[in-house]
């Protein structure tokens, strides 16, 4: 367990990485919670497109409930209460680690709480959590998920080739189950294997609306550069039933491949902690992007993991530049947010006129992972606090979520320099199709306010209208969500301060019903900056007659007349999304 050193002057002011391993090249391991066993294979994937858009599967109906026993079938993987899962031993506080107090969730068993952290995880030989088989015609599936961003609790066999499978819920708590993302392997080709996830949280879920899992086959990537896929068929999402079974269930079939294959599932394309400090590596060391673009520690999560802070501008100064300010990850599960956030910086950081346009505008201050313990150990929602770190930007105390709160001190700093134009942040939905932005409309304003704050949202929908849905999106300010992001630095001084949620699944929009590709992800960063650009053009006419529709569409909400006249000042927020 290696000492962590803070060198903070005060909250929000980021620090160099001087003597940061990631300055000279290398990549520093992950920290993870010292409970949590690590594989020592490395694990990555290859980037690609599918050919031709993958639809969504006709939606099936519930299945009904299988009549199961509590010990049917026989566990075939199994982590350890000390390797990963929640019920992790009581430690005492470590005198290497700067918080020995943080916050657990009140759900979670008494004394279950994160106390240190190590680089590569648990010391000492690992466990051996799947069954050992028999011989050669053993047909059992070998399963893992120790490795960054895994996450499976346990696989029951319960047929010759099906599986029930149980997820990890967030570390320190005993909820927030969605995200999947394991290894399977002595695959065997041509048979038909049904797999189901049993205790997934959510009543609703874009799997009962066509959605289907990702899968990855390592012999494709290797022989014929293929990588992640959505598959299966009869796939289904209904609730369990009965004590045992209550959480809802996801039931997919599916025909590997290949025998004797290394294939993975997942929730969502996987975007590690590791692939993020390859990307800015690669930035650090290109001479050209690294003129325009510092990458420097906004702080060090609770584990000890860089929470990195990237300053893009021109050079040659920032008097007089408006400031941009983005972030992504607070909710590890929503790996989309990260694609995203890729696509905004490949974008911005390119030779591209309009990227050279946009530098010499304005200066970016972004966040491309806020919640890196998180996406490390393969959390949903949660970071190694046990709560949710987009409820968490109003606290007083700053020590149990130090990526938000320094992010929320960084605004307050770029605020009392200059203007911040926009302020987004990234997330993932998992009930509706498309992309949409949640907005800050809390009445009692001016029309021309209510009416600009739902001016950026149209722009994009206009630039992407295959993905974002404009009338998905928005504006009121609802008291559970006061804590996070969009809502604490609208409070602030942010005028236009957004939540981008981009679904899970894909787009009904523009004549499409298929998934987005990893690529219809990047594309929406580019298209972010395309309406910066609109949305501050020094001629006014897109901006008007944005204005103008706007107005028109909302007339049309509430059952006005287009040019009826009249203000918005005293329709409320819910009157006008009812």
């Amino acid at each position: 367990i290696l000492p962590l050193v803070w060198h903070h002057t005060s909250p929000g002011h980021p620090c160099s990485l001087f003597g940061h391993s990631l300055a000279h090249g290398l990549l520093p391991a992950p920290r993870w919670p010292i409970e949590c066993e690590v594989i020592k294979e490395p694990i990555q994937h290859i980037e690609w497109v599918p050919p031709e858009p993958e639809p969504f599967c006709q939606p099936a109906g519930p299945e009904p409930s299988p009549d199961l026993v509590k010990e049917q079938g026989t566990i075939v993987y199994q982590l350890s209460p000390g390797s990963g899962g929640w019920a992790a031993p009581v430690r005492a506080p470590s005198p290497f680690h700067p918080h020995p107090a943080f916050l657990a969730s009140p759900t979670a068993p008494a004394g279950s709480r994160f106390t240190c952290a190590r680089a590569g995880g648990a010391p000492g030989p690992l466990s051996s959590p799947a069954a050992a088989l028999s011989g050669p015609e053993d047909t059992t599936l070998l399963f893992e998920s120790r490795f960054e961003s895994g996450n499976l609790q346990r696989a029951r066999r319960v047929g010759p080739f099906e599986y029930e499978l149980t997820l990890r819920p967030d570390l320190y708590t005993s909820k927030h189950t969605q995200w999947f993302y394991f290894r399977v392997q002595n695959t065997r080709k041509d048979q038909l294997y049904r797999f189901t996830i049993t205790n997934l949280a959510k009543p609703k879920s874009l799997y009962s609306m066509g959605m289907r899992p990702l899968f990855y086959s390592q012999h494709d990537a290797q022989s014929c550069g293929i990588g992640w896929r959505r598959i299966g068929a009869d796939v289904h999402y209904y609730h369990g039933g009965g004590e045992e079974l209550a959480g809802f269930h996801l039931s997919w079939t599916f025909h590997f491949p290949h025998d004797a294959d290394t294939c993975f599932f997942a929730h969502s394309y996987p975007y590690t902690y590791s692939e993020l400090q390859r990307y800015l590596r690669a930035l650090a060391q290109d001479p050209q992007r690294s003129r325009y673009c510092t990458v420097q520690a906004l702080c060090r999560s609770l584990a000890g993991n860089t929470v990195f802070l990237l300053t893009i501008t021109s050079p040659g100064g920032t008097a007089g530049k408006r400031a941009v300010v983005l972030s992504a990850r607070a909710h590890p599960g929503e790996t989309g947010s990260s694609w995203v956030m890729r696509g905004f910086l490949d974008f911005l950081l390119s030779t591209h006129a309009d990227a050279q346009l946009l530098r010499r505008l304005f200066l970016f201050k972004v966040v491309p992972m806020l919640n890196p313990d998180g996406v490390v150990v393969g959390n949903s929602r949660c970071s190694l606090a046990g709560r949710d770190p987009n409820r968490a930007y109003g606290m007083a105390d700053g020590s149990a979520f130090p990526g938000v709160w320094h992010l929320r001190a960084l605004v307050e700093r770029v605020l009392a320099e200059r203007e911040v134009v926009l302020y987004c942040d990234f997330h993932g939905h998992s009930r509706k199709n498309n992309v949409f932005m949640y907005g800050c409309d809390g009445g009692g304003v001016g029309t021309a306010v209510r009416l600009r704050q739902r001016v950026f949202p149209l722009m994009l929908s206009k630039n992407a209208p295959d993905k974002f849905s404009f009338p998905s999106c928005k504006f009121q300010v609802q008291r559970s969500k006061a804590g996070t992001g969009r809502v604490v630095l609208w409070r602030l001084g942010v005028s236009n301060s957004y939540t981008m949620e981009v679904a899970f699944s894909g787009s009904t929009l523009g004549g499409r019903s298929s998934h987005f590709t990893v690529e219809d992800l990047k594309s929406l960063g580019y298209h972010l900056c395309d309406t910066l650009l609109d949305f501050c053009d020094p001629d006014p006419t897109k901006f008007q007659q944005c204005l103008v529709e706007v107005d028109a569409l909302l007339r049309q909400q509430v059952g006005q007349e287009p040019g009826s006249g009249g203000g918005w000042s005293d329709v409320s927020p819910s009157e006008l999304e009812s």
